[in-house]
């Protein structure tokens, strides 16, 4: 499997394209919103041959979303997402009214609930659903188990974790998911975060002074 990441937004968020030797791709947290953006995203996607499968979130803050219509458009995916977001967040349009963000294109709406322990398969290749709220009331992290690679959202950062000040946010549910779902991964697993760069788990262990 390999992992493209790209900066998106004024945020900004990490969106990433995971596709492995079949060219089937999947896109985890598509938060393109510029012209510019949109086509830096589709231009990887053709110009490596990739066919995108499915479209997944980590979560179902605005940040993380914003490109969704832009997908569904292109490449006719549905967003899929944990539905404790569903009831817990308010909608994107009420995210964005609350930040003061216009936004260029309408919300589009999670149609495929991702459950915790679910398998997702592209290509050969297969990602582990691990549900660990806090974050958010849905967060969601993707686990490739042969890549020792996870996609954590804003579950996990290097030397830090995902703020809970907003909507369901809960600090001790957080820290303690991370340390019974996360930190029971090997130590060379490699988190793909939200925000900012790469990480480990052993990393993260010996020196996050949140955990």
């Amino acid at each position: 499997m390999k992992i493209k990441k790209f900066e998106f937004n004024n945020f900004p968020v990490n969106t990433y394209v995971l596709y492995d030797e079949t060219g089937e791709a999947v896109l985890i947290d598509c938060g393109c919103v510029y012209p510019e953006e949109e086509a830096e995203l589709s231009r990887f996607i053709e110009e490596n041959g990739l066919k995108p499968v499915r479209l997944l979130c980590t979560h179902l803050h605005l940040d993380h979303v914003l490109g969704n219509n832009y997908i569904r458009e292109k490449y006719g995916l549905e967003p899929e997402a944990h539905s404790a977001d569903l009831t817990g967040l308010p909608t994107l349009e009420q995210q964005a009214r609350l930040f003061g963000m216009p936004l260029k294109r309408p919300s589009v709406p999670v149609t495929r609930c991702l459950k915790d322990g679910e398998e997702i398969r592209f290509g050969n290749t297969s990602l582990s659903v691990i549900h660990v709220p806090g974050h958010s009331p849905g967060s969601v992290v993707f686990y490739n188990v042969p890549g020792n690679a996870a996609v954590s959202g804003d579950v996990l950062f290097y030397g830090s974790i995902g703020r809970t000040d907003l909507w369901g946010g809960d600090q001790q549910e957080l820290t303690e998911g991370i340390k019974n779902n996360l930190f029971v991964l090997p130590d060379e697993t490699v988190i793909y975060p939200g925000h900012g760069p790469e990480t480990t788990i052993g990393f993260e262990k010996k020196h996050n002074p949140f955990l």
